[in-house]
């Protein structure tokens, strides 16, 4: 097959990929050497893209309720439920919930339909819950949603900041490029995060400041900036406006204090970012997923505006997005808070809009931001609403508040590429659409490059183009001559007109020269960067009068419910896993890096919540609770725990990090703080634990905790049940079963073989004791099995342990790069890539390995 250059369907780095295909639903990948997001680095999520383009689990053909239909049938229900809807009630009883897995095409069309035609601006997207406080603090501080910075400015920079970002796991190449000019140039590296992640451990300076505080870290900051006269006065004077009360709303606080940490880590942070005016700020999800979001991006922006340190090399506030287009969605205006293409709601630009659009009407108001329309769907206010390509039932805050919209509402529409997920759950039709490697068009990364994203396998089953899907709806709503696109082309370059008209160069958002290109053209189109590399290099901004505004940020401690909820808890994201598992939940070597959903707890609240290692704890704020296995991490401050986002209903029944943040938001963007909610933490204790590995996917056990993870071979369910564990036994599968039972001690070893092989164990245990998971998943290849080996859960002759994965890529453990590292006196990560592998591939276990070195050398000197 031809290789085919497209674009990785992950975080918003934007890698470029060259994918082969090697079989029907099979590819090789790996990373595009000429593109410029990434120049051939994959992290391990795009590695093992391959892994997960098969067609399990996929919505394959038009469903309405549990009845397979036709696209007529399916489409003409659609459209006409949403016209009687409008008809009787009005356009804003209806809305779309879409998201920045959309390619910018369907994203274009989604956001046409709503706004031009139906008239309403109820469009919202997922993106309103990473990056929606960066695009408010941009309008704030620019007059428009512009990124300053590139991917090159790191390569110049003297200093990197990273604020509320784990780099080194959630945007693992940009990661590499941060090693690489470190390693190339000095570069210093400031991690400002609550917790000590990989990244902050590889840090010159790790501030561990309080959650929330970071407004009041960048205020004192700007204080000390003016107090020493670094202040760029003649870049201000000529570039900035400054409000008469600004300097008096940076506060008097006690930083240090406020921030939980010491005078001298704050004084050589100051002296840090003083001493090295080519300073890039990297900020991501920490920043943004808080109740002062918009705030803390701004405050960050004032700094480098107050400083000059924006529109130069190596300068500049940049804001990373999580999702491969949140980008794209923000560019056509796919946020209920502005119309399209960068524009706001003024009457000039809705009449522009609906000049352009020719469309019959035009929304005149922001709409319905996510949590509110949510919130309006519970209410009975929205009767009819269409999801695309995204899983509010688990994503949104305090996730049983939104399932009860979703319930609420009259008529569910959800289009999708899988078939069973918790939001599809609550569909009347369900629709399916184009996959990663099926999708046609274009994203756009963190530092506005556009991309193609090209098709390289047929669409499977009945599965259609998100775009194709909502102009069908849109032709049959009426609306034939103004939704005729023949391919995903047409389409761009309505929206590449759309960014020039009448623009006058007031936007800085103008791809209008790409307006004509033909569909070979199209086809072949390179990545091209938007607004260049630094859009604000000649010191105008898209104002009124041309200049960046520093914004007014006055700092606001948050009331703290200390009494009832100690404790306070963030979510996030884990190395290898994403968003909420519909992809990297198919790929074996993904779901080896974290199997379960952990707690992480600091030893000394571990101690005083009585809680063990490696064993379960629930997690309870105001909204909602949920069981985790416990993790024991120093890194952790003493008041704070973390849990990660990605388990769902189909994946888990505990592990539902969804269920625990509150609906509070951002009074500016509408961002939910998924970053610091107050909780509380208690060990739970089950009658009885265990563990079971099967060929064949298993059903969802009725048990307190459970969770499903893909292996090699097959799947490795965990649980934990209260009462008799007897029922546990309708997970084997049938065939010749072997069980030893030990009453006295609490024990139950069940398996089943077919041909010798195994096809499923059971291990149940009342008092712990289970054996290990990695020798028994591996037994259901195709080898024959000593089912005296299985039931003592062991081979008669013992392998090494190889430890947790460390390096999914090759699958290396913890126990042999550490056995490694000493037999070969090894010193530094690349010696240990040299020496096993280990870390050569996508980099993304880089910091771990890093950090077993500096175990090791702690370990060898006593």
């Amino acid at each position: 097959m031809k290789p085919i250059r497209t674009t990785c369907a992950y975080c918003g780095v934007g890698c470029g990929i060259v994918a082969t295909q090697t079989a029907d639903r099979r590819a090789t990948i790996t990373g595009d050497k000429e593109h410029p997001a990434n120049f051939g680095k994959l992290c391990s999520k795009g590695t093992h893209l391959g892994e997960t383009i098969g067609l399990e689990g996929r919505l394959l053909h038009p469903m309405i309720g549990t009845r397979q239909v036709g696209w007529d049938e399916a489409l003409d229900l659609v459209a006409s439920r949403f016209a009687e809807i409008i008809a009787e009630q009005g356009p804003d009883s209806v809305a779309f919930y879409v998201s920045g897995q959309l390619l910018t095409e369907d994203y274009y069309v989604a956001n046409k339909l709503m706004k031009g035609f139906i008239g309403s601006a109820n469009i919202d997207t997922n993106s309103r819950l990473c990056m929606s406080s960066a695009v408010s603090a941009h309008v704030r501080a620019f007059g428009e949603d512009v990124v300053p910075c590139s991917y090159s400015d790191l390569d110049e920079a003297d200093l990197i900041i990273l604020v509320g970002s784990n780099t080194a796991w959630c945007h693992p190449v940009v990661w590499q490029q941060i090693e690489a000019a470190r390693a190339a140039r000095g570069t210093k590296l400031v991690v400002i995060d609550p917790r000590r992640t990989e990244t902050a451990d590889c840090a010159d300076l790790h501030l561990a400041i309080a959650p929330d505080t970071d407004v009041c870290l960048f205020n004192g900051l700007m204080k000390e900036m003016r107090s020493t006269w670094r202040i760029d006065g003649r870049y201000v004077g000529e570039h900035v406006k400054v409000g008469p009360d600004f300097w008096q709303s940076l506060g008097s606080e006690d930083v240090a204090a406020t921030c939980d940490i010491s005078e001298r880590q704050l004084q050589q942070f100051y002296d840090l970012f003083a001493n090295n005016p080519k300073t890039v700020t990297l900020f991501s999800q920490g920043v943004n997923q808080s109740t002062s979001g918009t705030d803390k991006a701004n405050a960050i922006i004032n700094v480098h505006l107050a400083t000059g340190r924006i529109g130069k090399p190596g300068t500049g506030p940049f804001s990373i997005t999580g999702q491969p287009n949140a980008m794209g969605g923000r560019e056509v205006g796919g946020l209920a808070s502005m119309l399209a293409v960068h524009m706001g709601f003024s009457p000039e630009e809705c009449d522009r809009a609906q000049r352009f659009w020719q469309s019959p009407t035009i929304c005149t108001a922001p709409g319905l931001k996510a949590v509110d329309l949510f919130a309006a769907m519970a209410a009975g206010k929205i009767k009819a609403v269409w999801i695309m390509a995204t899983n509010p039932a688990v994503s949104m805050p305090d996730a049983n508040m939104g399932r009860i919209g979703l319930a609420n509402c009259p008529f569910v529409v959800v289009s999708d590429c899988i078939a069973d997920t918790d939001t599809g759950a609550y569909a009347q039709v369900r629709l399916p659409a184009l996959g990663w490697g099926e999708k046609d068009g274009t994203v756009t990364n963190s530092e506005r490059r556009i991309s193609r994203q090209r098709g390289f396998l047929a669409a499977p089953g009945e599965a259609k183009a998100d775009w194709w899907i909502i102009s069908e709806v849109g032709r049959r709503m009426g609306w034939s001559r103004e939704f005729d696109y023949p391919n995903a082309a047409t389409i761009f370059r309505e929206f590449a007109a759309q960014t020039g008209f009448e623009n006058g160069g007031q936007r800085l958002l103008d791809i209008s020269n790409a307006a004509e290109i033909s569909d070979t053209e199209y086809e072949a189109m390179e990545p091209v960067q938007w607004g260049g590399a630094s859009p604000f290099s000649a010191g105008r901004f898209a104002t009124q009068n041309g200049r960046a505004n520093l914004v007014a940020i006055t700092y606001a401690r948050r009331a703290d419910n200390s009494r009832h909820y100690p404790l306070r808890l963030n979510t996030g994201r884990y190395r290898d896993q994403w968003h909420t598992m519909t992809r990297t939940g198919l790929s074996p070597k993904l779901s080896q890096h974290r199997r379960e959903p952990l707690v992480e707890v600091h030893p000394d609240t571990m101690s005083r919540a009585r809680l063990v290692e490696g064993g379960l704890a629930l997690v309870e704020t105001p909204h909602g609770k949920s069981i985790f296995r416990v993790l024991s991490s120093s890194g952790q401050r003493r008041s704070d725990l973390f849990v990660p986002i990605h388990w769902t209903d189909q994946t888990s029944g505990g592990g539902r990090a969804g269920l625990l943040p509150g609906q509070d938001r951002d009074p500016v963007s509408g961002q939910p703080g998924f970053k610091n909610t107050p909780a509380k933490i208690a060990p739970y204790v089950p009658e009885w634990t265990g563990f079971l590995v099967s060929r064949h996917r298993p059903v969802s056990p009725d048990c307190n905790y459970w969770t499903r993870i893909r292996s090699t071979h097959g799947w490795v369910m965990e649980f934990a049940i209260d009462g008799d564990p007897g029922p546990l036994t309708a997970l084997l599968p049938e065939g010749d079963r072997a069980e030893m039972i030990d009453a006295r001690r609490g024990i139950v070893r069940s398996a089943v073989i077919n041909g010798g092989k195994l096809q499923a164990a059971l291990f149940v245990s009342r008092h712990g004791g289970l054996p290990p998971r990695e020798w028994l998943a591996a037994q259901l290849d195709d080898s024959s099995v000593s089912m005296v080996e299985i039931l003592a859960g062991r081979p008669a002759q013992p392998a090494p342990d190889r430890g947790a994965i460390v390096c999914v890529c090759f699958d290396i453990g913890m126990t042999t790069i550490i056995d490694a590292i000493v037999a070969q006196t090894l010193t530094s990560v690349e010696a240990v890539g040299k020496a096993i592998n280990a870390g050569t591939n996508c980099g993304s276990c880089r910091p771990a390995i890093a950090q077993l070195l500096a175990l090791t050398e702690v370990n060898a000197h006593g």
